[in-house]
């Protein structure tokens, strides 16, 4: 049976089953183009006028620089060997491919005969050796072009580069030049500039964490050019960026370096700080972050877990102290206001709950016992010491829970707290069994 062709009102013979394939490209030589639209209309008029049996129409958008990118082109191929069609209507050569091996792939399909001719606006290619030679000229000239201008791509950004202008998206705190005359250069931002160098400050003078500046953004409502807040990591991009103090990499990890024309938010001496801040250089790292108190209390305020980080601090004298805070992780509200406590101050709290409450809340008797009747015989045994009573027992199951949290192991700390029959609650800095 033939194929009808599109738009026409009788069966036109012919052995020739068209594809139509219309494509535009995101390339820069392609902008002023013909649209995928115009293509069709301009093809399907030829085909109209020449009596051309179109099978199909197939659009894409995809670029042709590589090779197997383009799924409705791939899908036509893959047809043409299935037999669907053995003939292609384009508007140019260079819709098809512009790479070898896409083009490899058209002509090999014409030596075996599956795909007996090529029509574009103004030529037509069949299986004759010249004919297919000028497709592949043509096809080659179209990778040249891409190959030509890539190289004058790479060499204009590094051109660009050497004159101080970084080639990318103006960061927060900058904005781009609107001027004919200075595109690609960038201003600073009259609104969030100030805001940028005081966080670098808050950091190095005040020793703000991340998470600090982040609460801080949000009171304020500081928001992006393009109306959004900053995330917790797009602070810490933007507290890592050189271009801040006038440098810049490009590519970044390229390892080349440039000495920026915009002007500066801050000072490199105010960068490198921060950069001393973020990494702790001077800080002894130890060889565990589990803490003796973690995922064993929750947060009085909002319900989220307790978790802890060690701070350290170097001393005139060149010692270095190490100071544990307990805080909200912020997991069920990230605007919960209990303040951190001290590790020493928290182990204050817990002795001070051990007093409180009854006995039997504590559940270490059993734990204990075998301890203390250990102790109990070598005071009556060896000492000679009268044997303790029940009261005596009590205090002393009191005492021994409160050398625990203050001289005991971690482990030992995480076994007797894990042994209560309640959960602890922190809140403004009081530690409280649940209720």
């Amino acid at each position: 049976m033939i194929a009808r062709p599109i738009g026409f009102q009788s069966p036109i013979p012919t052995t020739l089953n068209y594809c139509l394939y219309a494509r535009k490209s995101s390339e820069e030589e392609d902008q002023q183009a013909l649209s995928i639209e115009s293509q069709v209309k301009e093809m399907t008029a030829i085909a109209q006028k020449e009596n051309l049996c179109i099978t199909e129409i197939k659009r894409e958008s995809h670029s042709s620089k590589a090779v197997g990118q383009r799924p409705v082109f791939n899908r036509m191929i893959q047809e043409v060997k299935e037999g669907k069609f053995n003939a292609l209507l384009t508007w140019a050569p260079d819709r098809l491919s512009r790479n070898a091996g896409d083009l490899g792939t058209i002509v090999d399909l014409m030596d075996q005969g599956a795909l007996v001719e090529i029509r574009t606006f103004s030529q037509k290619f069949t299986n004759d050796p010249s004919q297919k030679f000028l497709l592949m000229i043509l096809g080659s000239q179209a990778k040249l072009e891409n190959d030509n201008k890539s190289v004058n791509v790479r060499r204009g950004l590094k051109t660009k580069c050497e004159m101080g202008w970084r080639p990318s998206v103006a960061p927060t705190g900058y904005l781009p030049e609107n001027h004919i005359d200075r595109r690609g250069q960038v201003k600073l931002d009259p609104v969030r500039y100030e805001v940028i160098k005081q966080i670098f400050e808050k950091v190095t003078y005040e020793q703000w964490s991340g998470r600090k500046i982040y609460r801080w953004l949000n009171e304020i409502n500081f928001q992006t050019r393009r109306g959004k807040p900053l995330t917790l990591g797009n602070i810490y991009i933007l507290l890592r960026n050189p271009f801040y103090y006038g440098q810049f990499q490009y590519p970044v990890g390229s390892g080349n370096w440039y000495e920026g024309k915009h002007t500066p938010i801050i000072n490199k001496e105010l960068f490198d700080k921060v950069q001393e801040a973020l990494d702790n250089k001077y800080v002894p790292k130890t060889e565990s972050k589990e803490f003796a108190f973690t995922k064993l209390i929750k947060c009085g305020c909002c319900g989220s877990s307790i978790t802890a980080d060690e701070k350290f601090r170097k001393l005139k004298n060149g010692n270095v102290t190490r100071h544990v805070y307990y805080f909200c992780t912020r997991s069920q509200d990230l605007d919960c206001k209990n303040p951190y406590i001290k590790e020493d101050s928290l182990i204050n709290e817990l002795i001070d709950m051990i007093d409180r409450v009854n006995i039997d809340e504590l559940g270490i008797r059993e734990k204990i016992k075998d301890e203390m009747e250990r102790y109990n015989k070598f005071r009556t045994g060896v000492l000679g010491i009268a044997k303790k009573t029940k009261l005596d027992m009590e205090v002393n199951t009191r005492n021994y829970a409160k050398y625990i949290l203050r001289e005991g192991s971690l482990m030992e700390k995480r076994e007797l707290l894990a042994c209560l029959k309640s959960k602890l609650a922190l809140k403004d800095r009081h530690v409280e069994l649940e209720k």
